[in-house]
């Protein structure tokens, strides 16, 4: 479920332009090269494998069909993922998906047999690299190349000229939808039976049509189709991850694991820090799911917002257990300097660790470039003069998505919410709404497509969800056991 973070529409360059069209020719090129040595590949002799070729009216048709396919693949992406089709880098990383996938589809049709094709492959691994939609329209996109490829080709179908536009946009579709919320790989893979439902009643059908030759194995490889193509999709997944630098659900589930190697560091280093973290993590995961966003994204976030402050845990109160705070031997200035640094300190630590730069982003603007009031106030008191507020700022950059905001909103919220005596649902509201207001106030939304609708509906999430944390509880009654046996049977 990886799905695109959203943030501001970004303005296109000439070489953006120019570098998505040189993705596209190429890769276009590509494939109809792929095609030529399919073809070449299933053919029984030079002979034969010329003789197709001499039929230029059907070679024709695949290239004109092939290219207003791709063209149709640009003309998607430029109006309805425009953010995401800008980096030539992602438009290259859908067509290897392709050109991967129609390879893997060939030699298993070919050599195993053709109802165990992987036509499910694009749409798995489009869903977890980039997000459902986008997978909806390349599955059905890459099962027209399919689709031209078995008409247009001599290799010998078996199922009918339809069986890949068919059998692949609906096994597809389901794919898409019963994996997408699928957090780990052995969900997935039991999950994965649902998508051979669709192929195994086509081969069905088609048998019923074309006679039961062979039966067994065909309806053998059509019920284990969708546990190959997850099979498979397992495989390829931490390659196109790593190639790509692309994140999925797996890979920000094990990220908040509580073995993963910040996350242990912060358990121990910085005990107030992670507890701090974790009730963060639950408040912005229930606003991206209210408002629509990347749950799993804000969740894993917020485990690392404040990752930063390993560099000096002691001076961070929710640290200092002992009571002893080194701020009360410091100018407010530096001790400014000093916490304020935890958000360049989070990003680099980010970075440093091969963690995604979602993360390192929110790390260096969940605090936007708000005042730290405290040193700012303590600063006023030591001189008769002005005081710069600039010097007592975060230094930015403001948040650019909506997951930054939501983990800013929630971190003050969630921090300023101990300090309250009284926790009544109306006192946290008032308090998260005047949080919200302050930073409205300051501009710190400014930079993000975060609406007034999706702010109430964070407000709201935030309020119930610290309500629930901080419920009133009953007041136990002093009893005096003194004297009573607890461990007497009950009478007879």
């Amino acid at each position: 479920m990886n799905k695109n973070v959203s943030q501001k529409i970004q303005k296109w360059t000439t070489k953006d332009t120019v570098s998505n069209l040189a993705v596209y020719i190429l890769n276009a090129l590509l494939i109809i090269l792929m095609f030529i040595g399919m073809v070449y590949l299933s053919s029984d002799s030079k002979e034969s494998f010329m003789g197709y070729f001499r039929d230029f009216k059907a070679s024709l048709l695949f290239i004109v069909f092939l290219i207003v396919t791709v063209a149709a693949m640009g003309i998607y992406f430029y109006f309805e993922e425009r953010d995401f089709m800008k980096n030539a880098v992602n438009s290259e990383m859908l067509f290897l998906i392709i050109e991967v996938s129609f390879i893997v589809c060939y030699a298993l049709g070919e050599y195993v047999n053709i109802y165990l094709r992987p036509l499910t492959l694009v749409a798995l691994l489009v869903t977890f690299l980039v997000g459902r939609k986008s997978a909806i329209f390349m599955n059905v996109i890459f099962c027209l190349i399919m689709f031209m490829s078995d008409t247009f080709s001599t290799t010998e179908v078996g199922i009918g000229e339809y069986s890949a536009l068919v059998i692949g946009v609906s096994s597809g579709l389901v794919a898409v939808f019963t994996t997408s919320k699928a957090y780990s790989r052995l969900n997935l893979l039991l999950v994965s039976f649902f998508i051979s439902i669709p192929v195994t009643l086509s081969v069905v059908v088609i048998l019923a049509e074309k006679g039961w030759d062979n039966a067994v194995a065909s309806l053998v490889s059509g019920v284990f189709s969708g546990p190959a193509s997850v099979a498979v999709f397992l495989i390829l997944l931490p390659v196109f991850e790593g190639m790509f630098k692309k994140v999925s659900s797996f890979k920000f589930a094990e990220l908040t694991d509580h073995k993963a190697r910040l996350v242990r560091k912060l358990i121990k280093e910085a005990p107030g820090t992670f507890n701090h973290s974790i009730v963060v993590s639950n408040i912005a995961e229930a606003c991206a799911t209210a408002i629509d966003e990347d749950a799993l994204l804000a969740r894993t976030c917020a485990y690392y917002h404040d990752v930063g402050k390993l560099r000096r845990p002691e001076f961070f109160s929710e640290n200092q257990a002992d009571g002893v705070n080194p701020h009360n031997d410091l100018t407010p200035e530096l001790s400014t300097n000093i916490i304020k640094a935890h958000t360049k300190d989070g990003y680099s630590l980010v970075l440093k660790n091969r963690l995604p730069k979602e993360i390192a982003d929110v790390c260096q603007q969940h605090h936007g470039t708000m005042p730290i009031l405290y040193f700012y106030d303590k600063a006023k008191k030591f001189t008769d003069g002005e005081v710069d507020i600039s010097q007592f700022c975060y230094e930015g950059p403001k948040p650019q998505t909506k997951i930054a905001a939501i983990i800013m909103i929630a971190d003050g919220c969630e921090a300023a919410s101990r300090s309250l005596k009284d926790r009544s649902r109306h006192n946290v509201k008032k308090m998260v709404r005047s949080i919200v207001n302050d930073r409205m106030g300051l501009g710190q939304f400014d930079e993000c497509e975060i609406t007034i609708k999706e702010l109430n509906i964070i407000i709201h999430t935030v309020v119930n969800n610290l309500t629930g944390i901080y419920h009133g509880r009953v007041e136990y009654p002093k009893v005096n056991l003194d004297g009573v046996d607890l461990t007497k049977d009950g009478e007879e």
